[in-house]
């Protein structure tokens, strides 16, 4: 994959891409715990920049839905949507409701030209939905 983008082949490249494909919609912490499993002495700084690099290079997508940090996937290309649970922010896939990607014929482009659409779904997830009352 870092080839076919062009992009220098890293241990710490190599161990943040496996990660996020393990881990989706991980956030940097869980990412660089994950990649300190595999490389102990890689730096903060090394997965950041890592990310930052795989997320320009569109291997790996970054989303950040409101009101939480950044999270990271390797699903991409397809514009999928996501479902977040507003009780402890667990975060799912969801497939466009029809079509390949219906969403990105605006009412109104306003003269962009659109490539892709965040939609983002809240509500409570199965676990938090059953869980009593605090």
């Amino acid at each position: 994959m870092l080839r076919t983008a062009d992009m220098r082949v890293t241990r710490p490249r190599v161990a943040v891409l496996t990660a996020v494909h393990a881990h989706p919609h991980a956030d940097t912490d869980s990412i660089i715990r994950a990649v300190r499993d595999e490389l102990p002495e890689v730096s903060h700084q090394a997965v950041y920049d890592s990310l930052h690099a795989l997320t320009a290079a569109r291997l790996v997508r970054r989303i950040q839905p409101s009101g939480s940090v950044a999270r990271y996937e390797s699903r991409i290309g397809d514009n999928h949507h996501h479902v977040v649970c507003r009780v402890c922010g667990a975060i799912a896939d969801v497939d466009c409701a029809v079509g390949t990607a219906p969403c990105l014929t605006a009412s109104e482009d306003h003269g962009f030209e659109i490539d892709e659409a965040e939609v983002i779904y809240w509500g409570t997830c199965p676990e938090c939905s059953i869980a009593p009352s605090r």
